[in-house]
C-alpha cells in the first residue's frame, strides 16, 4: 500500500503524517491488518530494536477520589467493588515496589488517587521514592498523583523521581463528556509543570470510551504537540458499577490499528501497552509488541492482569527481549543533552482531515475478563509480578 510505504518512510525519519494518513490507519479492512502491523512494526525497531521495557504499579491509595472522570473505578460515586484504602507506608509501598523489580520490571509507577497531592502527600511520596531508590539505585520512579501545584513537581524531582505521569486521555472536544471535574487544559498544564522541572513526561489516552476516530486523531496529534517522552495506550476496562460499564466498542483489530496509528505519529517515543490489553487484544496480545516497546507487568490499579511469567513467555516466545536495566529507553537524540527530543522535524501542527465514522455497534460484553484486583498493595496476599 502506498499509505504504509509513505508512512514507514516518515516513520523513519521522525516526521508527522497528515490527519488524513492517520485516520486512514485506522479505517484499513482485516484483510489489511498484518500489513499495518508490519509496516508500523519496521518504525519500532528503527527506534527501539526487539526490546520490551517493563513497569510495574503500585497503586499508594485507592479509591474515594472526589473527581468524576466516567472510566475510572476509583471515581466519585463509584460503585465497583474495589479495594479502597488509604496512604499505604513507604515501607509497604517498597516492599510492592521491590515485587516488580524483582519479575524484571525496570520502573516502578507510584499512583495515588485523587484531584491532587497536598504538600503533606507530596511528602508522603518523596519518602515512598527514596525508600525504593535506597533499596533500588537504578529503578525508575514515576509519580501519578493528579493535578500538581506549584513546585510540587520540583520537589518530585528533588526526592529522586525520574518522571510524571497524567494523561489526556481523549480529545480536548470530548473531554468534558467524561469528565466535569477539571477540564482538559488542567491536565496539560500538569504535564507542562512536569517537563519544566526536569520529569520525564508520560501522557497518553483511553480508547474505547465511544470516541470517533476523529478524536482518537485529534488526542495523538496534541500528544505529539506534549511531547512526552512515554506514551501509554490504556484501552477501557468497562467496569460494573460505572458509567462506562457497558461500553464494549473494541476488537482485538481494532486495537492493534490504534496502536499501529499512535507508533505512526509517535515513532521515537515510548509507546507503552497499558491497561485492558488482556481484556481487549486477548491472544493477539504478540502481535501489539511489534507496535510499541513497553508494557505493564502483572496486575493494574484496581484490575487484574495476567501473570508476570506469562508476559514473560509471551515477550520471549514472540522473539522480544525484556530491556535492561541499564540500557537506554529512548534513541540518543531525545537524550536532554541533545537538545530536546528531536520528533519534531516539520513542526507538531495538527493538519485539517475529514471526521471519521462513528465506533462499530456495541459488542457482547467480556465481563469474564475483568477481575477486580484481591492481591498486592493494601492487602496481606503477595503480588502478581
Amino acid at each position: 500500500m502506498d499509505l504504509l510505504n509513505t508512512l514507514v518512510e516518515k516513520g523513519l525519519r521522525r516526521e508527522l503524517p497528515t490527519r488524513d494518513e492517520a485516520l486512514a490507519v485506522l479505517a484499513t479492512s482485516d484483510d489489511e491488518l498484518l500489513d499495518v502491523v508490519a509496516a508500523a512494526g519496521k518504525v519500532r525497531r528503527q527506534w527501539f530494536g526487539r526490546r520490551v521495557k517493563l513497569n510495574y504499579l503500585v497503586n499508594l491509595k485507592s479509591g474515594l477520589c472526589p473527581e468524576d472522570c466516567s472510566y475510572c473505578s476509583q471515581r466519585l460515586g463509584s460503585k465497583a467493588e474495589i479495594l479502597k484504602y488509604t496512604w499505604l507506608k513507604p515501607d509497604e509501598a517498597k516492599k510492592a515496589a521491590a515485587a516488580g523489580v524483582a519479575g524484571g520490571a525496570k520502573r516502578v509507577c507510584l499512583v495515588a488517587s485523587g484531584r491532587g497531592p497536598t504538600d503533606r502527600d507530596v511528602d508522603r511520596v518523596s519518602q515512598t521514592i527514596e525508600a525504593i531508590k535506597e533499596q533500588h539505585e537504578d529503578v525508575e520512579v514515576c509519580a501519578c498523583l493528579g493535578l500538581l501545584s506549584e513546585g510540587q513537581a520540583d520537589r518530585l524531582r528533588s526526592a529522586g523521581a525520574d518522571a510524571y505521569n497524567h494523561n489526556l486521555n481523549t480529545s480536548e472536544g470530548t473531554y468534558g463528556d467524561i469528565t466535569t471535574t477539571h477540564t482538559y487544559a488542567d491536565r496539560v498544564d500538569t504535564v507542562q509543570q512536569a517537563q519544566a522541572a526536569g520529569l520525564s513526561a508520560c501522557s497518553g489516552l483511553i480508547a474505547g470510551m465511544g470516541e470517533t476516530d476523529a478524536d482518537l486523531v485529534d488526542v495523538v496529534f496534541s500528544l505529539r504537540e506534549l511531547d512526552p517522552d512515554s506514551v501509554p495506550v490504556n484501552f477501557l476496562i468497562p467496569m460494573e458499577g460505572t458509567p462506562l460499564a457497558k461500553e464494549w466498542h473494541l476488537t482485538p483489530q481494532r486495537c492493534l490499528r490504534i496502536l499501529a496509528m499512535v507508533r505512526f505519529v509517535c515513532p521515537d517515543v515510548e509507546v507503552r501497552l497499558a491497561g485492558g490489553r488482556e481484556v481487549h487484544l486477548r491472544s493477539m496480545q504478540p502481535l501489539a509488541l511489534h507496535l510499541v516497546n513497553s508494557i505493564f507487568l502483572g496486575d493494574y490499579l484496581t484490575s487484574e492482569g495476567q501473570s508476570g511469567r506469562t508476559d514473560l513467555d509471551m515477550i520471549a516466545d514472540a522473539g522480544f527481549e525484556v530491556e535492561g536495566a541499564t540500557t537506554k529507553t529512548l534513541p540518543e537524540h531525545r537524550a536532554p543533552e541533545a537538545g530536546g527530543c528531536g520528533s519534531h522535524e516539520g513542526g507538531c501542527a495538527p493538519c485539517g482531515g475529514e471526521a471519521a465514522p462513528e465506533p462499530s455497534e456495541v459488542l457482547a460484553a467480556r465481563t469474564d475478563l475483568v477481575a477486580v484486583r484481591r492481591r498486592g498493595a493494601g492487602t496481606d496476599l503477595a503480588p502478581n509480578a
